[in-house]
C-alpha cells in the first residue's frame, strides 16, 4: 500500500472514531478534523444537530474526508492526479555583474577596503563576478603595470597588490 493510501485511510479511521464520539456529547470533532469549523462548532454546541446531524455524518464522513485532502493538494498546488498545477518559475540567480572598466573599478575598490592586495577569491566575492571575469580583470591590470602578483606567504595563493593605493 502506498503512503497516500495509509493516510487517506487513517484520517478515514479517526473521523469515523471522532463522528462515534459525538454520539456520548462532544459532536462536530470530525467536522473540524477535517477542515468544517463551521458546521463543526455547531454541531458542538448543540449536540450533533440534536444527534441527526451526527447520525447522518455517518453516511457522508469518506466525502468530507476527501474534500479535505483534495483542498489540501489544491493549496500545496498539486492537482487531484498527483501533478503539479504551476510550473515553479525562474528566479535570476545572479544580479548585474559588472563588466570591463566597472569591474575593475570594483576590484580596486575591493583592494582599497583590504589595505592594497586582493585574492580573486577575495574579487568574487566583493565584485559578485564570476572567478574567470576577476582573473582576466586582474591579468589585464597585470599586464598593464597597476598590479603586482605575489604569493601569500601563508597560504600559498595569488596575491595581486595594488601598489598606487
Amino acid at each position: 500500500m502506498n503512503p497516500e493510501k495509509n493516510q487517506h485511510q487513517d484520517r478515514l479511521l479517526v473521523s469515523y472514531i471522532l463522528c462515534g464520539v459525538g454520539f456520548f456529547g462532544l459532536g462536530g470533532l470530525h467536522r473540524l478534523y477535517n477542515g468544517k469549523i463551521g458546521t463543526g462548532l455547531l454541531w458542538l454546541c448543540t449536540f450533533g444537530l440534536f444527534y441527526i446531524g451526527q447520525a447522518v455524518d455517518l453516511l457522508l464522513v469518506p466525502s468530507m474526508v476527501d474534500e479535505y485532502e483534495a483542498n489540501l493538494r489544491l493549496k500545496a498546488g498539486v492537482s487531484p492526479f498527483g501533478v503539479p498545477l504551476n510550473e515553479p518559475t525562474a528566479i535570476a540567480t545572479q544580479v548585474h555583474s559588472p563588466t570591463g572598466n566597472q569591474l575593475m573599478i570594483k576590484l580596486i575598490e575591493v583592494a582599497e577596503n583590504r589595505g592594497g592586495s586582493l585574492t580573486v577569491t577575495q574579487g568574487v566575492k566583493g565584485t559578485g563576478a564570476s572567478f574567470a571575469e576577476v582573473e582576466k580583470a586582474l591579468k589585464e591590470m597585470y599586464k598593464s603595470g597597476y598590479v603586482k602578483i605575489d604569493n601569500d606567504p601563508i597560504t600559498g595563493a595569488v596575491t595581486y597588490h595594488f601598489h598606487e593605493l
